[in-house]
């Protein structure tokens, strides 16, 4: 069963709190919303297909984390700068987590990490019509008391491994709620000065920017350092070569 409700201090987007669902984003793009523009949240204390990039799975105990999903209409944002999504979606809970403990950053694309262990996870589908973007629905996984991992995902960590001691949920999903309501903003601007200045600032929490590490893509292990992220979301290389450019899923971090 759902409860629909908007928060006491948030009444400018709906919310929909489910106990358990195969997806959060599954849901939303099941749920028929063409008459309300609003966005709109689900939270799941569990699920049962949780999703990744590709075929990944999210791993999640039932009732230690945040399971949620966000569908935004960003009619004004053109689809050549559709990243900004997902930068407006890592800043948040990015600024959110930092909230608890500072020293979170984004790993490319959209990534959360502290130090070198993934705190959360963002998956996003855009929607498109014509040349602007008609929803982008926006799911989202933050380990926030979960402290034992069973599946093979290399490094997870939580929230309260972190900090020492459990968090309430809610507080953390209040933060990025508030968040992603003031980063919302450039997406309803759509200006390119503004998705410029959102974009400067994104690169500025990225994870190992400028610093040389180990990669991996097609041909093998590399070294290089990460000096720009496009508009576009593609990352830019430079090793002792040259330049390499790549889309999402064309290169790995080694961590």
């Amino acid at each position: 069963m759902e409860t629909q409700f908007s928060l006491e201090d948030s009444p400018s987007f709906r919310m929909i709190r489910l106990d358990e669902v195969d997806s959060t984003n599954s849901y939303l793009r099941r749920l028929d919303m063409q008459d309300d523009q609003r966005p709109t949240l689900v939270t799941a204390e569990f699920q049962s297909a949780g999703r990744g990039a590709d075929t990944n799975r999210w791993e999640s105990e039932r009732a230690k984390n945040l399971l949620f999903s966000l569908r935004l209409m960003p009619g004004n944002l053109p689809v050549r700068r559709m990243f900004a999504v997902s930068e407006v979606a890592a800043l948040a809970v990015r600024d959110a987590l930092n909230a608890f403990a500072p020293g979170f950053c984004i790993k490319w694309p959209n990534d959360i990490y502290y130090e070198d262990s993934k705190v959360a996870g963002i998956l996003i589908e855009n929607d498109l019509q014509g040349a602007k973007i008609r929803c982008s629905t926006i799911g989202i996984g933050i380990n926030v008391n979960q402290r034992r991992f069973l599946s093979d995902a290399p490094n997870p960590r939580s929230l309260a491994d972190i900090v020492g001691h459990d968090i309430e949920r809610r507080l953390v999903l209040e933060q990025f709620m508030e968040c992603v309501l003031q980063y919302m903003k450039s997406l309803d601007e759509g200006k390119d000065d503004v998705l410029d200045a959102l974009h400067e600032h994104y690169k500025e929490g990225l994870y190992r920017m400028g610093e040389e590490h180990k990669f991996i893509d097609e041909m093998g292990v590399f070294c290089a350092k990460i000096i720009d992220v496009e508009q576009s979301g593609h990352i830019i290389l430079q090793d002792a070569k040259g330049i390499r450019r790549y889309e999402f899923k064309q290169l790995k971090y080694i961590i």
